[in-house]
């Protein structure tokens, strides 16, 4: 018999020590034995009254969903609280590892608890129970070296980065203070929803990634899955894990796993200025020393301590030191367990894992929770996978816990023996009491949906009506005030005709009319980018989860929804935050229905010709009516297309934030810019075609009357099929045609081709007028959105998305037209 074999009969027969009978029937929710079990009753989470504490035993739930759950530490022995429920009575909020978890009734139902009690008071004495030694100053700490290698990597290497972390822990923010980049910042599960890469500031040979946030390297969603092949396929030279330094138990757990990829890491602990501020401590040297890797207290939001990661980053990465453990198994008999299945599998897979690039310690952990994806690269044989469910099973039998648990478990144990040796836990945050009396009202049962609507009504009103309004004023009389200008010197110049009708008709009448709109557009993702910022997107999807769930989606869909009020392109890039496919295609196929700020101008424009008493409540009624028919889109392809219950809701409240100006500021000098290119590249080349075709003919003669154009030819085809909602010219088709090209291009093209907005208001009557704006509305999406899905879900939904919108946006429009007849508008 060979070494190896022997090895293993080792791991799989040695001696055994069985764990009591209750603890298993806990562990696996069976009712073991009456006299074990005692008098305690077990009942399942759903059942906790609100504000009590109790001790979860069992976690019910198949696949990936479970996983989830023991990955944010819903794990038998784990103590939860019910904060509370939504407004509607669905989803719960649960405090648990020190962070509020929401769960829908629905999936508390399959976790089973015990010993339910009243929450014990935090004492001075319980918070404290180690002498106080003030931690290092920001900055400092990073002093824990393990042995890299002999050979450093040479000064021309390109040393690559990872930044990863889990949701909410200021990744972002730390990303745009290491490479002075702009990413938008908020403060809500999902911003960073793919991969942006950036020069270290000061280090050209550098390259850092920030990834998205995630809570394991088990992926349950899409953006889990791009940090998790970017780590183990890219093989960066080093990791920068940033973690919450106020939530440090939850945001450990991902930093296990990323030690047992033996790659060389850096722990930045984040945000401990508040950890300060709220009187708790952290312990650097001791911690270092517990898990062998470089911890360095940082303040990403004041850019304090960055400079020393960034050295201790670097030093790591061309020398290669690796993290000085890997192995986090406890000594007691069910740690022992776990740590002689996991060498067990390691001595199976070695030569695997070596050939699939995968570190084998890595691979091992997650074969043993049962991870499908890893075991398929390995490409082990049948006696191989037969001998390592043998191994797994074991482990099973001797720990009294299921695989997956028992490897949460192990992790879970080691970051509480990390935590009670080196953290000092502060009274409640600043953040956390505020964040408490604010949810009160936000998600109060009988003020959250009030004070939502009456949110974004403000919002609308600031933005159509009062802000945006006046700057928009403001800024369309310099825009006259300079075509004025140009009109005078170019005809005191005696400039040719034609250039000066393409200057004047073609460019300024064109470009400016669109460029009028830049303040409304501005002022509106400055108010979306404030309740993102705050985390308040957050507890409207928790608010709102019930209602969408009756839609077919989750509440987590309203995040995607609300990003698509500002622009189409990062709404269905937000949906890989979703971890059910069905619940991506849907809200992907949803989001064009939200009116995207593109679209402002072309309501401001009409509205401000034909409805200039009502301008706001006209502009308030085409986003309802878009939101209303998002709704009944949503009911039918519930019905039809996408028949199934939405993935559960399991997402974390992070506490409220004051936004970030600087964030802010960022955010909106993009979207200023973004605008700005797009005027000045896509419209102005929209604008000068749109002129070149109306002022020639197909002999390139100037053309005295613009219907004789090749324009009005080529327009015509299309004519017919908008003859019926009243909006059948010619002009009307050829604005049409440049919107799919941007949004903000059909305002551009109709003063172009009408000239004047008293022509335009010669042309349409106000039905028509209305006809126009619904359709508008609803109308496909621009270029650049359809793109974005074509990226998600491929040309054939692509192709959809632009029919299905186009045929809801002619009937829509048709039944205003329809209706206004019958009242006698038309």
């Amino acid at each position: 018999m060979s070494s190896f074999t022997l090895r293993l009969r080792h791991v799989i027969l040695g001696k055994q020590k069985q764990l009591p009978n209750r603890e298993r029937a806990a562990v696996y929710g069976k009712a073991a034995d009456g006299a074990e079990r005692g008098t305690e009753e077990i009942m399942t989470l759903k059942e906790l009254p609100i504000g009590k504490k109790a001790t979860i035993t069992t976690v019910g739930g198949e696949g990936a969903l479970r996983q989830h759950f023991l990955d944010m530490g819903v794990i038998p022995g784990t103590e939860i609280v019910l904060i509370k429920y939504a407004p509607l009575g669905d989803p719960m909020e649960f405090m648990i590892h020190g962070y509020e978890l929401t769960l829908r009734l629905a999936d508390a139902e399959k976790i089973e608890i015990r010993d339910v009690r009243d929450q014990e008071p935090e004492t001075e004495e319980r918070t404290r129970k180690k002498p106080r030694i003030e931690h290092p100053g920001l900055g400092e700490g990073g002093r824990y070296h393990e042995k890299g290698t002999e050979h450093p990597l040479p000064d021309s290497a390109l040393l690559t980065f990872a930044l990863a972390g889990n949701q909410n822990c200021g990744k972002t923010t730390l990303f745009n203070q290491l490479t002075g980049s702009n990413q938008h910042v908020g403060n809500f599960p999902g911003v960073t929803v793919d991969r942006k890469d950036g020069v270290i500031k000061g280090h050209c040979n550098t390259l850092i990634t920030d990834l998205p946030g995630i809570y394991s390297m088990s992926p349950y969603s899409g953006e889990e899955m791009v940090t998790r092949e970017f780590v183990l396929k890219e093989h960066p030279k080093g990791i920068i894990n940033i973690v919450d330094a106020t939530n440090i138990e939850r945001n450990l757990y991902l930093t296990m796993q990323l030690m047992e990829l033996d790659i060389p890491i850096v722990l930045a602990l984040n945000m401990m200025d508040e950890v300060r501020g709220n009187g708790g401590s952290i312990q650097i040297n001791e911690m270092e020393a517990m898990l062998g890797i470089s911890v360095v207290p940082v303040s990403a939001v004041k850019n304090e301590g960055t400079d020393e990661l960034v050295n201790h980053a670097l030093h790591v990465a061309k020398y290669q030191e690796r993290p000085g453990r890997i192995d986090f198994c406890r000594e007691d008999q069910r740690g022992g367990a776990v740590h002689r299945c996991l060498h067990g599998i390691m001595h199976l897979i070695e030569d695997h894992a070596r050939q699939a690039e995968i570190p084998v310690r890595f691979a091992a952990s997650k074969l043993a929770e049962g991870d499908a994806q890893i075991q398929d690269s390995l490409g082990l044989d049948q006696n191989e996978k037969e001998m390592l469910e043998h191994i797994i099973c074991q482990m099973e039998k001797e720990s009294g816990m299921d695989r997956a648990a028992a490897i949460a478990d192990m992790r879970f144990s080691f970051i509480q023996e990390v935590c009670d040796a080196t953290v000092i836990k502060p009274r409640e945050s600043k953040e956390h009491a505020r964040s408490a009396k604010l949810d009160k009202v936000l998600t109060g049962k009988y003020t959250a949906l009030p004070v939502f609507i009456g949110i974004m009504g403000l919002v609308f009103w600031l933005t159509f009506n009062v802000i945006g309004a006046w700057l928009q004023d403001i800024l369309d009389q310099g825009i006259t005030w300079l075509a004025e200008l140009a009109e005078s010197a170019l005809t005191a110049a005696d400039v040719n005709e034609v250039l000066h009708s393409l200057i004047i008709d073609g460019i300024f009448n064109g470009v400016g009319s669109v460029l009028s709109f830049l303040p409304i557009i501005v002022i509106l993702f400055f108010f979306l980018s404030m309740m993102e910022d705050s985390g308040y997107i957050a507890r409207v999807a928790f608010v709102m989860d019930k209602l969408l769930r009756k839609m077919g989606l989750s509440g987590r869909s309203i995040v995607p929804m609300l990003v698509g009020f500002g622009c189409t392109v990062p709404g269905v890039m937000a949906t890989r935050t979703l971890p059910s496919e069905r619940d991506r295609k849907m809200t992907i196929l949803l989001t064009p229905f939200m009116s995207c700020s593109a679209k402002l101008p072309i309501y401001g424009f009409f509205t401000a010709v034909f409805f200039p008493e009502h301008a706001a409540l006209v502009m308030i009624g085409l986003y309802v009516l878009g939101i209303l028919l998002g709704i009944v889109s949503a009911l039918l392809l519930k019905k039809t297309m996408f028949k199934g219950e939405p993935v559960p809701f399991v997402m974390e409240l992070p506490n409220y934030r004051m936004p970030g100006m600087k964030n802010v500021g960022h955010l909106l000098w993009d979207k200023a810019k973004d605008f700005l290119q797009r005027a000045f590249t896509v419209i102005f080349i929209a604008t000068i075609v749109i002129w070149f075709l109306q002022t020639f003919d197909f002999g390139l003669n100037i053309v005295d009357n613009s219907h004789d154009s090749m324009l009005a030819a080529l327009a015509g085809l299309l004519a017919p099929v908008l003859r019926p909602l009243g909006i059948g010219d010619w002009r009307i088709s050829t604005a049409l045609i440049t919107g799919f090209m941007a949004k903000e291009s059909v305002v551009a093209t109709l003063s172009v081709l009408f000239g004047s907005t008293e022509a335009i208001a010669g042309a349409l009557t106000p039905l028509a007028a209305a006809s126009l704006l619904v359709f508008c509305l609803l109308y496909t999406p621009c270029v650049a959105a359809i793109a974005s899905v074509k990226r998600e879900l491929g040309g054939k939904w692509a192709a959809g998305v632009v029919l299905g919108q186009c045929a809801v946006a002619w009937a829509a429009a048709g039944v205003v037209r329809l209706i206004g007849v019958v009242l006698g508008l038309g």
